[in-house]
């Protein structure tokens, strides 16, 4: 599904990205887990073709990025980020916005196909937003966002669906119907979730990467890769870590 081979990213003599090695297969769902500022964001704008490799090979879905039309392989990744919010006209109706997925725009400027205008209001009931779909995206919650870009996110109908720490902002009640909802989408596509809050880690994950300072600690499946060491490591804190009906929680010491 994704392959990053021997990927250096170097932004005036910094290497954000540090010889990268991941691969992510059909059937896994997998967590970029690691602190602010790491690299998690950098790999995804790989992912997705925002960004291109200083040096490496970056493989989606069989297409080898540099020798295809990213804009196709872009159609089949439904991608969920803070920054993409941030592009959107908060007075457009929710209905256009999720619409625009449909074509990767950020806004219309022409007439709307009826069957384009009926798919992003049955996206809107599918997440439990089919109340608001004439409100101004400004008028939502922070919740009732993120929703809002997940529901955008499907208008392609994806096999790889990228989040960018969805969660954040959000209150406990929120958070936990969001990543229900994730959970929900794992049966049908790929899923690549990037966080630095262990709790976020749903049964549904079942790969995790660690990146510290631009390089993989560990990746592999998650009970391997979560040890108290390798958390040291990256987040320079000793913890210990309790499973509880395969989702992880920490304990400072």
């Amino acid at each position: 599904m994704i392959r990053l081979t021997d990927i250096y990213f170097i932004r005036e003599d910094r290497k954000i990205l540090d010889n990268v090695q991941l691969e992510v297969r059909k059937g896994e769902h997998w967590v970029i887990l690691g602190r602010n500022g790491s690299g998690k964001t950098t790999m995804l704008e790989l992912v997705n073709g925002y960004e291109f490799p200083s040096k490496g090979k970056v493989e989606v879905l069989g297409n080898r990025y540099g020798q295809c039309d990213v804009r196709e392989v872009r159609r089949k990744i439904g991608y969920i980020s803070q920054s993409l919010f941030e592009k959107l006209n908060l007075t457009d109706p929710v209905w256009e916005v999720v619409a625009t997925g449909e074509y990767a725009f950020l806004r219309f400027y022409e007439t709307i196909e009826p069957k384009v205008i009926e798919k992003a209001i049955a996206l809107l009931q599918r997440v439990g937003l089919g109340h608001v779909v004439d409100q101004q995206l400004g008028t939502l919650s922070q919740g009732e966002r993120k929703k809002v870009m997940l529901a955008r996110a499907l208008m392609t109908n994806p096999e790889i669906l990228i989040l960018d720490e969805p969660c954040s902002g959000l209150d406990l009640y929120e958070r936990e119907k969001l990543l229900a909802d994730i959970t929900e989408l794992g049966t049908e596509m790929t899923v690549v979730y990037v966080t630095h809050h262990l709790e976020e880690m749903i049964p549904l994950f079942t790969h995790v990467a660690l990146i510290e300072n631009g390089r993989l600690v560990a990746a592999g499946p998650k009970k391997e890769v979560l040890t108290s060491d390798n958390l040291l490591q990256v987040f320079g804190v000793p913890v210990e870590i309790d499973w509880f009906k395969d989702r992880p929680w920490i304990k400072v010491l």
